[in-house]
């Protein structure tokens, strides 16, 4: 896939499947602006990328500053073609009765309201020119697990905005997608495995699929084979998901 010309704005970009999806668009060709709150680490990998990078210190919590990073991409690489919004937290790990309101609140700022300022952030520079959105999804959007209220609750409220940005802005030509990659090997997993509520956190490590293989499928978002998953979902927990992306089945 190539991805020459085409800049691409990566939340979540420090580490786990945020770098993995950076350095794969980099590696198709894109112009990458890598947006986390980890300035090393984000200058790390733009460093290595090369001129075609760019870091941004960025708090998706705060709109002004997912709006500084929508600016960085538009006066480093004139543009904007794909919005990935990734960043999200698993934490705090919580039983409801036990639950911090205020820590449960900063997890909705994150994973829902940080996928909404990237949209509303991005959509003008989008529409220049058409482009993709890709927010990073999971099978909590539907399901429910112990300890994860916050969770599953904010990743329902990212698929609707996945939906009302489809029945938006179709028109206008920007596509927006959901990503749900199942279970994926990054400090997240680490994090749930400590917590030792749920059947996620005993599984197996090697039950996780690499961050890499979600990079990959965000690639392939972005191609016009994935139209026909626009507004919805595409989870790589099925064969058929797989395949598409061409990965190895389940």
């Amino acid at each position: 896939m190539t991805m020459n010309g085409k800049t691409v704005l990566m939340t979540g970009a420090s580490r786990g499947i945020g770098a993995a999806g950076a350095r794969a668009f980099a590696e198709a060709g894109a112009n990458v602006v890598l947006a986390a709150r980890s300035p090393d680490e984000i200058g790390a990998i733009a460093e290595e990328i090369g001129d075609r990078a760019r870091a941004v210190v960025c708090d998706v919590a705060d709109y002004g500053s997912v709006a500084a990073a929508v600016d960085v991409a538009v006066e480093a690489f004139g543009g904007l073609d794909v919005l990935v919004n990734n960043a999200g937290t698993i934490l705090p790990i919580s039983m409801l009765a036990e639950s911090d309101p205020e820590a449960w609140g900063a997890a909705v700022d994150v994973n829902l309201k940080g996928v909404y300022h990237g949209m509303r952030a991005a959509h003008a520079a989008l529409k220049d020119g058409g482009g993709v959105v890709i927010n990073v999804s999971s099978g909590a959007a539907t399901g429910v697990l112990e300890g994860w209220a916050h969770y599953c609750a904010s990743k329902a409220g990212v698929l609707q905005l996945t939906r009302a940005g489809h029945l938006e802005w179709g028109a206008e030509g920007i596509r927006v997608v959901g990503l749900s990659p199942g279970t994926v090997a990054t400090d997240m997993q680490v994090a749930i495995r400590g917590s030792g509520i749920n059947r996620v956190s005993g599984m197996d490590w090697d039950a996780h699929i690499p961050p890499e293989w979600v990079a990959q499928a965000m690639l392939w978002l972005c191609t016009d084979a994935a139209r026909d998953y626009d507004g919805g979902d595409f989870s790589l927990k099925t064969d058929e998901g797989r395949r598409a992306v061409g990965l190895p089945g389940v």
